[in-house]
């Protein structure tokens, strides 16, 4: 099928091509009717901009970097989905790449996307980065960036993130009005913005329940899942204190499948022993053995917003005077890991 152009859309139309260029930009010179009658026939014949023309017209490249920790997890992929929907509807192509939870190559793959000059990142930081200095130097430069999931605390910019605070919360709760009193957290390492937030919401919803909050109960992978033997020394440090959890709230897709090996192995019966809630978008949780309870992010949606607030930045080069950072609220769906009577706790 040919490609149809901006001077099919005016021919059709008996339009100029000037009339349809600005009517697709959203002009102001153009007249409501007319942008409706252009943007309901460019959808109507499957219209996309040519990148190629847009980069030689605006002096762009129509690419954005993407950074990520890594593909394989479901909530990253989910994310992408909705990061790509956004962007090739706007004539953008993205470009992904992999830190694999490494500082180093988190580095290497920001220097490669500003050589091949994208017009703008989107940045998840990977488990080891402690030094963002090198975003700090292309935002001075005014090269547009967005954070999404794991953010840098003091840097001005947009941010998306799940409401890890409230999800923490209501997945500590879950367990707690199931019973459980001993709850353990296996998490990334503790100055990940996530981690932190997470964190907050499990003590949080202990203390309001007269728990007391217990530092050994707490274990930290500072791989952030990415490292086997790392998330299996921190359930066996569990199994192996004197009062072993009677819970475990894990903080991602790679340390609760980790947890639950683990526990499978030991053949410790989930959740009579043991009860499991994951904070995890992980696409089989209803298929595992027993179906997990997980807290749900809004994956697709944050890729979109972040997105968004991208391309706004790109094509509106003017620093604006306020960033926004977003919080998007969370969902628990609960399944047999956790399965037991609800008791009200006094």
């Amino acid at each position: 099928m040919e490609t149809i152009t901006i001077k099919d859309i005016a021919r059709a139309l008996n339009l100029s091509t000037s009339t349809v260029s600005r009517a697709l930009r959203n002009s102001y010179e153009i007249n409501t009717e007319t942008k409706k009658l252009v943007l309901e026939y460019a959808e109507k014949m499957n219209y996309r901009p040519n990148p190629i023309a847009l980069s030689l017209r605006d002096s762009k490249s129509k690419s954005i970097g993407v950074i990520l920790p890594e593909i394989a997890n479901n909530f990253f992929s989910q994310l992408i989905n909705g990061i790509e929907s956004i962007a090739y509807n706007m004539g953008y192509h993205v470009v992904i790449f992999q830190s694999h939870e490494s500082y180093e190559r988190e580095v290497a793959n920001t220097n490669y996307l500003v050589s091949r000059k994208v017009d703008g990142l989107l940045v998840s930081l990977s488990s080891l980065t402690t030094d963002i200095s090198h975003f700090e130097e292309l935002l001075d430069k005014g090269l547009p960036i967005v954070f999404f999931d794991r953010v840098p605390k003091k840097v001005e910019t947009h941010k998306i993130v799940a409401d890890n605070f409230g999800g923490s919360y209501q997945a500590t709760e879950h367990l707690i009005k199931t019973g459980k009193r001993k709850i353990a957290h296996i998490t990334s390492p503790i100055y990940l913005s996530i981690t932190m937030e997470r964190l907050a919401g499990y003590k949080k919803a202990l203390e309001d329940n007269g728990i007391p909050f217990d530092e050994s109960y707490v274990k930290y992978c500072h791989h952030g899942g990415m490292v086997v033997s790392e998330n299996e020394a921190a359930v066996q440090e569990l199994l192996d204190m004197d009062e072993v959890p009677d819970a475990i709230f894990t903080a991602s897709d790679r340390i609760t499948t980790g947890c639950l090996s683990v526990l499978h192995r030991k053949h410790i019966r989930i959740p009579d022993e043991i009860a499991i809630v994951g904070f995890t978008n992980i696409g089989v949780a209803e298929l595992l053995n027993p179906p997990l309870t997980a807290v749900v992010q809004p994956a697709m949606d944050m890729g979109n917003q972040a997105t968004e607030l991208l391309i706004k930045l790109i094509e509106h080069p003017k620093k604006p005077t306020i960033f926004e950072s977003r919080s998007l609220k969370t969902s628990l769906i609960i399944r047999e890991s956790t399965a037991g009577k609800i008791v009200n706790v006094s």
